[in-house]
């Protein structure tokens, strides 16, 4: 029976999945071939991994006996891989990295674009999704995370700052008028962003010695970040958004911040791995790179 690493770290993605859908989507592989490819490491090993008929992915318990092993296996091989570039000098392997939707796309991905060009030899995958992350899952070597992290288990080392703060429209601005209280903000049209798993329409204001709240609402709302940016520069409400991200409309005159003088909390962006003691140089050195490179993308000086 032959067995392939690329099996390994398949069935790896799909023991992490919460269904098989969202393994063909971390995968970048249609449906259809993640089940071929799971029936076919099935038939290779005579035995059925994963339940079918559930909505959600379940594994059988042969299937996870066999993922359980997998983790110790994939890190001796990537320890190996890394012995193997302390004596090139050169940074090989492969490096997966986890980042949210928006964040990912603007500024992650052009840095990774850098860092990968700068070492040939190493292998780079970017995973962008709206869906929450779960530290718990070992899908990623390094997750680019906005806000504070879910998981005080996991090393940290923090990128750049942010906060998330509220802005709308002039033309929302004219015809509603601007809020001058935190309370305020429960009479006007707010545009929510359903992310992670969070209370999405509470949003947050003052900071640990006077935290304030307040329950806002609005005829609309998305887990698309930059759907929910759109629908502020059209004028149809207030949005709390990372300050990184509305910058620059705020600079050309497009959004325009409510309540300027009451602070909000930190939503500071970090590069998270998984604190099991052995750091591989090529995770070190993205993160490094990351964090150097990161504040001047967002606007501010390193």
């Amino acid at each position: 029976m032959k067995m392939s690493v690329d099996d390994l770290k398949f069935f790896q993605v799909v023991a992490a999945s919460e269904t098989l859908t969202a393994a063909s989507r971390h995968l970048g592989w249609s449906l259809p071939v993640v089940s071929k490819r799971l029936s076919a490491l099935e038939g290779r090993l005579d035995v059925r991994l994963v339940q079918r008929g559930t909505r959600r992915l379940v594994l059988t318990s042969e299937g996870s006996l066999y993922a359980s092993g997998l983790d110790s296996i994939l890190d001796r091989l990537r320890e190996l891989e890394e012995l193997v570039t302390d004596r090139s000098g050169e940074l090989r392997g492969s490096l997966v990295v986890q980042a949210t939707l928006g964040l990912g796309r603007a500024h992650v991905a052009p840095l990774l674009a850098e860092f990968a060009a700068s070492h040939p030899q190493l292998q780079v995958q970017l995973h962008t999704s709206a869906l929450p992350l779960r530290p718990h899952r070992r899908t990623f070597d390094v997750a680019v995370h906005v806000g504070s992290p879910p998981d005080s288990s996991l090393r940290m080392r923090r990128l750049a700052e942010n906060r998330r703060v509220p802005c709308a429209a002039p033309s929302y601005l004219e015809r509603h008028g601007a809020p001058t209280r935190v309370e305020d903000l429960a009479r006007h049209d707010c545009i929510v962003l359903r992310e992670n798993e969070a209370d999405y329409a509470l949003w947050r204001f003052g900071d640990l010695s006077d935290p304030r709240h307040v329950r806002v609402r609005g005829p609309l709302s998305s887990n698309d970040g930059d759907v929910v940016t759109q629908w502020a520069l059209e004028g149809r409400g207030v949005i709390m958004r990372s300050e990184w991200h509305v910058r620059p409309h705020v600079e050309r005159g497009e959004l325009v911040r409510v309540l300027p003088h009451i602070p909000t909390p930190a939503a500071d962006i970090y590069a998270l791995l998984e604190d099991d003691g052995h750091v591989p140089r090529r995770v070190t050195e993205l993160i490094e790179h990351l964090a150097a490179r990161m504040p001047g993308r967002l606007g501010r000086s390193a």
